[in-house]
């Protein structure tokens, strides 16, 4: 019988070795895996080299484990935000690598790992310091710059109900980079909010299918402060 569900986080995470490539969803703190992430900080794993959407907020979460000093390399597309105090004083010291990868491009660069593709041409970057180094092509008349996917030991997902398969749903902004970033690493570790029976979850509704998914854990619900977009986009 196929049973993904993990009892706890820990229990999800007491395998990343040291040097792991993990992926970790999230928008801001829009789909941010809090749990796995505070498990991951527990666990003790070093020297790794997250791929995020940005380089962590304030001094929880993503931030948490720089602050630990975990990370040696950091791929993201905006590592610097007005409370990103952890990730510009390792960077100013020398402490932490980054790779610094446009939006579109990180989200196509994932994607391409989880498509089996060898990698592609755009246009994005061409002319500028990130396509230093990088073999560039004209294509009718437009230049462009050849990226390469990026794979992962380990990606880190929230999402929103699950069923023993492994197949989610998602709910609202909190779905962002989740989909791709499952299909992107060797072990794919989701939350979710509610596991449902098999059959419970309407095909037409799941996302991301069990096939990329090997653990996935129960979690409560957080309480979130404000409202608007923050509330809708984190519950």
């Amino acid at each position: 019988m196929i049973d993904k569900i993990v009892t706890t986080p820990a229990d999800a995470l007491a395998d990343v070795p040291d040097g792991a490539t993990v992926m970790i969803g999230g928008f801001g703190t829009a789909g941010l895996p809090d749990e796995l992430i505070e498990a991951l900080l527990e666990q003790g794993a070093k020297d790794l080299t997250l791929v995020n959407n940005n380089a962590g907020n304030g001094d929880a979460g993503l931030a948490s484990l720089l602050a630990a000093g975990r990370v040696r390399k950091i791929i993201c597309s905006f590592p610097r935000q007005v409370d990103s105090w952890h990730f510009d004083r390792l960077y100013r010291a020398g402490q932490i690598e980054l790779e610094l990868v446009p939006q579109g491009n990180l989200a196509e660069r994932i994607r391409a790992a989880g498509a089996g593709i060898g990698g592609f041409f755009t246009p994005t970057g061409y002319g500028t310091e990130l396509a230093r180094g990088k073999e560039t092509r004209e294509i009718d008349g437009r230049m462009y710059v050849y990226e390469t996917p990026i794979h992962a030991d380990v990606a880190l997902i929230k999402a929103e109900r699950g069923d023993r398969w492994g197949n989610l749903t998602y709910r609202m902004t909190a779905r962002n980079f989740g989909p791709v970033m499952a299909m992107a690493a060797k072990t794919t570790i989701a939350t979710v909010h509610e596991i449902v029976e098999l059959g419970a979850l309407d095909p037409e509704a799941v996302v991301t299918p069990g096939l990329f998914v090997q653990r996935v854990v129960r979690v409560p619900r957080r309480a979130t402060q404000g409202g608007g977009f923050a509330k809708a986009a984190t519950a």
